[in-house]
């Protein structure tokens, strides 16, 4: 191979490089199953939100289906336009303390979203629910794995950060959960409905959207700057041979 030929051949490949890389950030920045906002306090009404923005590999999204953590006894989806919601009850073992100090003796174990039509493969869509985070939980994390539905297939986002804190493959929607406030509850208005919590979930929102913008840009970047070096290696190269 000449010179030329073998320069331009590296300087391709290194541009070739840097390219999948910087496509490579957004596409693997939106490749879950997500809620917001992040954390909350104990012993106050959240609002979560779910997103997602892709298929079952490319196959169109019919539903999500939420698991709730046992310790939450108290959940209120929202209404969606276009979508059918549905409660699966669960009897528990014995009755138990609700948010309001009044005894309960089922729960909501999963909220199920189901759309009137599929969503297509990269579009995002959301969809919101109400829970009350029980004083106990202070200081734990709490998982809400996420079975999608697609019209062919199906992912379950279930799996937890290993040991190392690695992010497994299908990671679980997880939320930390601080500290009550002074005042010990925090209840919204007089129909449950909290909306400190419904602007802590947007400015977190918000904010998620803007880490994950960076992050693709910080990879994006450094993608470019592979791709530089490879092409400044490149005529370095080709000048050291002329030479």
């Amino acid at each position: 191979m000449r010179p030329i030929t073998r320069s331009a051949t590296l300087a391709a490949s290194a541009l070739g490089a840097g390219a999948l890389l910087a496509l490579a950030a957004p596409v693997a920045a939106h490749a879950h199953v997500v809620v917001t906002p992040g954390e909350a306090a104990a012993a106050s009404y959240t609002v979560l939100e779910f997103a997602s923005g892709h298929g079952c590999d490319e196959s169109p999204t019919t539903s999500f289906t939420v698991d709730i953590p046992e310790q939450i006894l108290s959940v209120t989806p929202n209404l969606k336009e276009g979508w059918t919601i549905e409660k699966v009850m669960e009897q528990l073992d014995e009755p138990a303390e609700g948010a309001h100090g009044t005894q309960v003796t089922e729960r909501v174990a999963q909220v199920v979203y189901t759309a009137a039509t599929p969503i297509p493969d990269g579009y995002r869509d959301s969809f919101k629910v109400q829970v009350f985070l029980p004083e106990e939980v202070a200081g734990e994390r709490l998982e809400f794995p996420v079975l999608q539905s697609c019209v062919e297939g199906e992912t379950n986002w279930n799996e937890s950060p290993g040991a190392d804190g690695a992010e497994p493959e299908h990671p679980a929607p997880a939320i930390m959960v601080g500290e009550a406030a002074a005042d010990g509850h925090g209840h919204g208005d007089d129909d449950g409905h909290d909306d400190s919590a419904e602007t802590a979930s947007a400015t977190s929102t918000a904010a998620s959207d803007a880490s994950v913008d960076v992050l693709a840009r910080v990879v994006g970047i450094a993608g470019l700057a592979v791709g530089v070096v490879g092409v400044v290696i490149a005529l370095a190269a080709r000048r050291g041979r002329k030479a």
